[in-house]
């Protein structure tokens, strides 16, 4: 998928009018490609258009389109989240309600990063790869970015109909696993590209 321009973003009137659709186009989009993971975890697949209504809702809730870098700002951060040539790229949200709950439960996951798979049809489980700059020794925060990366038999297996894809968390305090529907599968199958 190609990255975002600053071509690609709409002025503030613009995207004011185009909004209502837009957004009901992509929480469609959105609804296919989330997928729960145990009762605390979404795992949200991403795409240019996913990423483009991101980039959007951040300066329409800044009111940042006159600020000067803001735009530019907004690519650099959303950009390396589409996937690239071989990827499925992913935003995972570790999900309680509360500020305390947050506190207890999210100081438990680190080491997350060498617990979240994806396996397709019988292939071995691939290990996401993380953003380094979101995980420390000592927290994780509860959004993370994730990619992973897939080889040729992986990406036509991926586009097979009745493909199984599942997504396993292995990590000592949240196991859980998830399998995709055939809706998701048909969604994602062409990201890799």
């Amino acid at each position: 998928m190609q990255p975002m321009t600053k071509d690609d973003i709409r002025s503030a009137d613009e995207y004011e009018k185009a909004r209502p659709d837009f957004r009901r186009r992509v929480m469609l989009t959105k609804d296919r490609r989330r997928v729960l993971v145990g009762a605390h975890c979404s795992v949200h697949i991403e795409s240019r258009d996913t990423l483009l209504y991101q980039v959007h809702e951040m300066l329409r809730a800044e009111d940042s389109w006159q600020r000067a870098g803001a735009v530019e700002d907004e690519l650099e951060a959303y950009n390396p989240l589409i996937p690239g040539p071989g990827e499925l790229s992913a935003t995972i949200m570790f999900e309680y309600e509360t500020p305390e709950e947050r506190a207890d439960y999210l100081p438990r996951f680190v080491g997350i990063d060498r617990h979240v798979w994806l396996q397709i049809g019988d292939t071995e489980p691939l290990l996401a790869e993380f953003d380094a700059g979101q995980i420390d020794e000592h927290k994780v925060s509860s959004v993370q970015y994730i990619k992973w990366r897939l080889d040729e038999t992986r990406r036509s297996l991926l586009k097979k109909e009745g493909t199984v894809l599942r997504i396993v968390i292995d990590h000592p305090h949240y196991e859980a696993q998830a399998v995709l529907s055939e809706q998701t599968r048909n969604e994602i199958k062409n990201d890799p590209d």
